[in-house]
């Protein structure tokens, strides 16, 4: 075999090697990050679970609750890693559900692991020095 067939091949081997990296991030769900998901900086509550994980489930219509109710107080995400496990290993999550609360500058405050009720997380907030007025 020449040297330029060889060559040939691996030129075309590293082209299909960097068009499949390209198209596995074009199809990926893109990672949300604290930057890319908010313009004003309020407090963060992000929950990391699993639509398929029964205390996730409970904790969904909470989440929904808080995020219709402080709107522009409070920001509520739902990061699911059975769409994205990367999430995960960027929150350093090891059980689902976690919730973590961030302040307005996106330092985490607190991290609870399992179900967490309304009242205790509006509780939490209140403990954490964070007074959440309802979206009129």
């Amino acid at each position: 075999m020449s040297k330029l067939v060889k060559i040939t091949i691996v030129a075309v081997l590293v082209l299909a090697v960097c068009i499949v990296i390209i198209l596995k991030q074009r199809m990926s769900p893109a990672l949300v990050t604290q930057d890319d998901v908010h313009t004003k900086a309020i407090p963060r509550l992000v929950d990391v679970g699993a639509k398929k994980c029964i205390p996730c489930k409970l904790m969904a219509p909470i989440l929904e609750e808080l995020k219709t109710e402080y709107t522009g107080r409070l920001q509520v995400d739902f990061l699911d890693v059975s769409i994205n496990p990367d999430f995960a290993e960027q929150y350093g999550v090891t059980i689902i559900p976690t919730q973590i609360f961030f302040d307005a500058s996106g330092k985490e405050l607190f991290r609870h692991e399992g179900f967490m009720s309304r009242e205790d997380i509006l509780n939490k907030w209140n403990e954490l020095g964070v007074e959440l007025e309802k979206t009129r």
